[in-house]
């Protein structure tokens, strides 16, 4: 077997343990703890919104112990400027991503990996290209930027497509802003992160380091 194989299989496995640990911990919060989670990190990206102002947002549904609540995407678009548009992802067959316009709670509907998405029309796969903020979610982010989804790939497709400029965020829970994580060729960084405690936290990517301030609080999660 090649050496590179060899190495891809060992960071697969590293990052396979990673991921057990860190869901094992989300189950272990209390209903309370992530009740109360989830408001701090809504308004943080509530007041993100609002001070950039963005035409087009990116975000999706959290579901299960994710961070930021079911409630996310309306909270979201309650922030949004009058005729502004949020996008949330439709999961196709190839694990990859779609987007779609939110048009309120009830036009969700249940999808494949107990995900909810829109029912209005598909947009395509470059609709992202086109947004002004991109929230994505993640098991956790080291402080590089590089981020640990649950290994099908999605946000690293959709992210690829996002401009270098763009400002992606991803919410965590505190604890799950890490010093270092294992990364692949393929995985894309996030430029910051929000988590209850430390708030809007930006992150040296790397493509870059993040220029954007703070909508709240800083420092460390």
């Amino acid at each position: 077997m090649p050496e590179f194989a060899e190495d891809a299989e060992v960071t697969h496995d590293a990052k396979r343990a990673v991921r057990v640990e860190l869901l094992a911990r989300r189950r272990a919060l209390t209903e309370t703890e992530r009740h109360a989670a989830a408001a701090r990190v809504q308004d943080e990206l509530a007041a993100l919104v609002r001070r950039l102002r963005p035409t087009r947002v990116a975000a999706y549904v959290p579901v299960g112990s994710e961070p930021g609540g079911a409630q996310l995407p309306a909270v979201l678009a309650a922030a949004l400027p009058v005729g502004a548009q949020l996008l949330l992802p439709v999961l196709r067959d190839d694990l990859d991503l779609d987007w779609a316009a939110w048009a309120g709670p009830q036009a969700l509907v249940a999808a494949g990996r107990g995900i909810r998405e829109p029912a209005t029309t598909r947009l395509g796969l470059a609709a992202i290209a086109a947004a002004d903020l991109v929230v994505v979610p993640a098991l956790a982010v080291d402080r590089r930027g590089v981020r640990l989804g649950r290994g099908g790939g999605s946000y690293d497709r959709a992210l690829a497509r996002v401009p270098a400029n763009v400002l992606t965020v991803t919410p965590l829970y505190d604890g799950e802003l890490l010093d270092t994580l294992p990364a692949e060729r393929h995985d894309r960084p996030v430029r910051a992160v929000v988590t209850p405690t430390g708030g809007l936290i930006p992150l040296d990517t790397l493509s870059g380091v993040v220029t954007h301030t703070s909508a709240g609080r800083t420092g460390p999660p």
